[in-house]
């Protein structure tokens, strides 16, 4: 068996991973990017929605994503849109995107090692020392002062050592990335209701030109739904704003997974932190954090940096990056997560309803409340000067959550 040895080790290709292989390789660590698919996004799991003021922050080039200006909410009855002409949200080429931030990593010093399987992680008395891993028919052992599981959903670092189990509650989505004959590329439609998805919402996002993502997505274990066999259904019988598409040509097919139990999870132990997915770093209300994937795997490349500097790699010093992003994100998602609550119980009458709630926000107010920023002078403030007294409850709803 080879035995590799490196500053740090990254489980996972995705954002996270990248952007922690990126920062530690700044910072002057030797680091290892160990990816099990065959290239960098060879599989698309996510739609690849952001917020563009986010991901500006670290330089990710206008060619890589699409913006977005206008936002239309679709209940069975009722429908609204909101938008103030400028470009704030925007659907990523996801591949062209997680690529840039590998070739980042790999530009700054890191060594990316792809179609390489994690088997298990290697340990002495309790704290992990590295990982094996399998590539064709070649063992080898990785060595790490520090390993970053940043493998997604299925944490398969901490899952192998018994830190963590499966997830209580996440999202499956299923999308087809399509050409269609009628595309509005500057705005993204959300679908919502039981006529739509029993647990979630569908979606129209659009990449640009022609191509849009028509997705579904289901919470578990709210419902036994498959999400691709209602995707099937709303495309063939062109349900809801499907129907203005026209022409559906169907190009790629997508599927993946997200955590919906909020920060639950322990993300730091001696010689281990979790980043992204595999820490639960998802934004509720529409299951999206790529942008906390960048952000806190950055955070996370910098801490393991300066933990292996002053020779100090156990679970209080990595607890600096939990602390950090807890205080920063914790009561945000904690509110979210109360809204999320209130939506998975709603009626298609209960939505027709709540649109009319969302269409009295100001677009500024509107953006805030679905990125999840619940700032607590912004919560005051609506819930006092909005004369709706729906729209009162709804911000009354997620203050308890976010004040401290």
């Amino acid at each position: 068996m080879e035995r590799l040895d490196y500053d740090l080790l990254v489980v996972g290709g995705g954002p996270a991973g990248s952007s922690v292989a990126y920062s530690a390789s700044q910072a002057g660590l030797s680091v290892a990017l160990i990816e099990k698919e065959k290239s960098i996004a060879h599989t698309v799991r996510t739609s690849g929605v952001t917020w563009i003021d986010q991901i500006s922050e670290y330089d990710v080039p206008p060619d890589c994503y699409n913006p977005i200006r206008n936002f239309t909410f679709h209940s069975p009855n009722n429908r609204v849109s909101i938008g103030d002409g400028r470009f704030h949200s925007a659907v990523l080429d996801v591949r062209k995107t997680y690529r840039w931030l590998a070739d980042k990593a790999a530009a700054a010093g890191t060594d990316i090692f792809v179609n390489t399987t994690v088997t298990s992680a290697t340990t002495d008395s309790g704290r992990i020392t590295g990982i094996k891993a399998r590539s064709g028919g070649t063992e080898t052992e990785f060595r790490g002062r520090i390993t970053v599981d940043a493998s997604g959903f299925s944490s398969v670092v901490a899952k192998s050592m018994g830190l963590t189990g499966s997830w209580t509650k996440f999202g499956v989505g299923a999308e087809y990335e399509a050409r269609v004959e009628n595309a509005s590329d500057d705005t993204w439609h959300l679908m919502v209701g039981r006529k739509y998805s029993p647990a979630g919402y569908a979606w129209i996002f659009p990449v640009g030109g022609d191509i849009v993502r028509i997705g579904v997505g289901v919470g578990k274990p709210d419902s036994p739904a498959d999400p691709t066999v209602l995707l099937d259904g709303l495309v063939k019988d062109r349900v809801g704003p499907i129907s203005g598409l026209g022409r559906i040509e169907p190009i790629e097919f997508h599927y993946g997974l997200v955590p919906n139990d909020g920060l639950t999870r322990r993300a730091a132990y001696d010689n281990l932190i979790l980043v992204g997915d595999a820490a639960g770093q998802a934004n509720p209300l529409v299951l999206e954090g790529i942008r906390y994937a960048i952000r806190f795997g950055r955070l996370a490349g910098s801490v393991a940096a300066d933990a292996i500097r002053r020779d100090d790699t156990g679970q209080k010093t990595l607890a600096e990056y939990e602390k950090t992003y807890r205080r920063e994100i914790g009561q945000k998602i904690a509110s979210a997560l109360r809204v999320q609550n209130r939506w998975l119980k709603s009626s298609d009458s209960d939505w027709d309803r709540e649109l009319d709630v969302i269409g009295q926000l100001k677009p500024d107010e509107f953006l805030d409340f679905i990125k999840a920023e619940f700032g607590i002078s912004s919560l005051l403030h609506l819930a006092t000067s909005h004369p709706k007294l729906a729209v009162r409850q709804l911000f009354s709803l997620v203050k308890d959550a976010a004040l401290p």
